[in-house]
């Protein structure tokens, strides 16, 4: 009875913290745009400001455009198929779904946020980029926080102990180049890229509670992913030379 009581309230708090992610930041940024608050005037002005900087420079849109495709679903397909199925043929079954929930239903939450909110993008003058549907949140900046914050925390145990930080540090630095990019680009405003990153980084949390709590039901120990990954016992299965 008190074991179900700690599984009980381990679970409220996890589900709890990632709600407060979510509901408060994200709630703010949602009120700002659908009111047309005070955000969104900073939010015109500095996409003007940085258009302005960046029509100019060929080389420099060229540069943005290929930060930006690293935030593309197409290359989110690419890149997790293929470890999906490597989890999957190392028995690695919940890894998998892991991912591929992450990705999928992460997908799916921010078209649906999209459509609900139906944000325009912005207008400027001559445009150096293009991008269809809403625009808020950022897809680009929610997904590339969820992805890559997931194959991260899916590889932290093969990732040797000192590199720990240099590779969260990476994954911070991306995650917020390809939010810059989206921005610097025009296709998106502040509040935007901001707003996915908030999202994104809820939707990840949800999904490691809700990992740590399938854990915890097979009475497994209490995980650092950040320390060792989600699966530490894993280290053996996910070397790409790992025997078959």
């Amino acid at each position: 009875m008190e074991r179900s009581l700690r599984r009980f309230g381990a679970r409220l708090t996890l589900v709890a913290i990632a709600f407060t992610l979510i509901a408060v930041p994200f709630g703010l940024l949602l009120d700002q745009v659908l009111r047309d608050g005070a955000l969104t005037d900073v939010d015109t002005a500095a996409a003007e400001h940085l258009h302005q900087h960046v029509r100019d420079s060929p080389g420099l849109v060229q540069l943005l455009q290929v930060v930006s495709f690293l935030g593309k679903p197409l290359l989110f397909c690419i890149v997790c198929i293929p470890v999906v199925l490597l989890l999957l043929h190392r028995r690695r079954v919940h890894l998998a779904v892991f991912l591929a929930s992450s990705a999928l239903v992460g997908g799916l939450v921010d078209t649906v946020i999209k459509v609900l909110v139906d944000r325009d993008r912005p207008v400027l003058d001559d445009p150096v980029a293009t991008a269809f549907n809403q625009s808020f949140p950022s897809g680009h900046s929610m997904m590339s926080v969820v992805i890559y914050g997931a194959l991260l925390l899916i590889f932290m145990p093969v990732i040797p102990r000192r590199g720990h930080r240099l590779a969260i540090a990476l994954y911070v630095a991306l995650c917020l180049a390809i939010g810059f990019s989206r921005l610097a680009l025009g296709v998106h405003y502040i509040s935007d890229v901001v707003g996915g990153w908030v999202l994104g980084a809820a939707w990840l949390m949800l999904e490691v509670a809700l990992f740590e709590i399938w854990r915890d039901e097979r009475g497994l120990r209490r995980s650092e992913p950040l320390e060792e990954g989600l699966e530490p016992e894993a280290e053996p299965d996910l070397h790409v030379h790992a025997e078959v």
